[in-house]
């Protein structure tokens, strides 16, 4: 089954070096990971929160790499992705080595290790893991790339989807004039607006055989890719092109029953339920007062914007089924709505339970012994 990532339980990393002291500028690579980032967290991707993407421009040193790199793999329980975009270097023995802003060509132990990232993401307890390199050999033409197949090889992970932009062939990755590499352009492209005769939701696999058609269209570097486990159906947002568009028609020529309806499964954070609750309106293609009106006015327009932009649990249980049941889900889906609800819900209430302090017990003041004689002393009247 394809599967969207809980945000609240994911994260993402991206590394991209587009100035350097010793081989050719990438330009390109600067817009690419501002796009990227904008991208993940956007409704029709994964909804990343944006502290949950962080994004390495230009770093220093291995170090300040792998700092970042740690701690998002410590985090993620869902899902990790890992992006690099710059030039990549082979070293003697075949290893790939990702340049940083100060590597040399002729010393590619100046570069990062693939190794070093390979590990930091073995280290971490997520599921699933997706790394994806865009890449280039240094010392060739501004923005050429040479791709081998040693080069995925290098990089495989295990239970992880590999996607790298290499090939046999040499052409220009960034050509000037262009705003993204050639690559990440595509993979932009493909999240925006979506792939169309594609499948609902932007499965690793469909991407990747995506980009393979669109980039040797243009005669540009066909990308690889490499699924150690079930990762290919992990999904990197809902497929924007086979959407149906806000509807303003009746409830009886939409085909809602049809839908492949977003499953409450593998929800493990607040940020995942409401995150999978907004992926159902746009499974839907209803606006919120189309939710509002196919309701019969149970749950209003304010109502239903509430539900789906709140930062915390519902309390009660009544507005997420009158919300489902309008968008079209079917009855038995509600059901397993209701079961992960009540499992965030008891989850919730024993985290808060457990970090809890106890109540601090007031002592009141004993009505006798010296307590009476004080009292008794003040409010007795001088004797004259």
């Amino acid at each position: 089954m394809t599967v969207l990532p809980d945000p609240g339980a994911s994260r993402a990393v991206l590394i991209g070096s587009s100035r350097f002291d010793h081989l050719e500028q990438l330009p390109a690579v600067a817009n690419n990971l501002t796009a990227l980032a904008e991208a993940l967290c956007l409704p029709t991707s994964w909804s990343l929160p944006p502290q949950n993407c962080v994004v390495v421009s230009n770093p220093v040193s291995n170090d300040e790499v792998m700092a970042e790199l740690r701690s998002a793999a410590k985090q993620a329980r869902d899902t990790l992705l890992v992006y690099y975009a710059g030039h990549g270097l082979i070293d003697l023995q075949n290893a790939l080595q990702l340049a940083l802003p100060k590597s040399h060509q002729r010393r590619v132990e100046s570069g990062l290790p693939y190794d070093y990232v390979r590990q930091a993401v073995l280290d971490g307890p997520a599921e699933r893991q997706v790394i994806v390199l865009d890449c280039c050999f240094g010392g060739l033409a501004l923005g050429a790339m040479a791709g081998t197949p040693e080069l995925v090889d290098q990089a495989s992970v295990e239970g992880s989807y590999l996607l790298a932009a290499a090939s046999e062939t040499s052409y220009a990755l960034a050509p000037p004039g262009e705003t993204y590499t050639a690559f990440t352009g595509e993979l932009l492209e493909v999240l925006r607006t979506g792939m169309a005769g594609g499948p609902e939701l932007l499965e690793l696999d469909a991407v990747y055989r995506h980009l393979r058609l669109a980039l040797g269209a243009k005669q540009r570097p066909m990308p690889q890719a490499r699924n150690r486990n079930t990762s290919a159906r992990l999904a990197l947002g809902r497929n924007r092109a086979f959407l149906p568009g806000p509807s303003v028609a009746t409830s009886d020529s939409l085909d809602l029953a049809s839908r492949t309806w977003p499953a409450p499964e593998g929800i493990r954070t607040v940020q995942g339920f409401i995150a999978r609750l907004q992926n159902v309106r746009q499974t839907s293609g209803l606006t919120q007062k189309a939710v509002s009106q196919r309701s019969g006015g149970r749950i209003s327009e304010g109502s239903v914007s509430n539900l789906l932009t709140r930062e915390t649990l519902p309390r009660t249980w009544t507005a997420i089924p009158t919300f489902l049941s309008a968008c079209g889900v079917p009855d038995e889906q509600v059901e397993q709505w209701h079961a992960a609800w009540t499992r965030l819900r008891v989850e919730q209430s024993s985290t808060t339970a457990a970090v809890q302090p106890p109540k601090r017990q007031i002592t009141k003041p004993a009505v006798g012994g010296a307590w009476r004689r004080l009292t008794g002393r003040i409010g007795r009247p001088k004797s004259r």
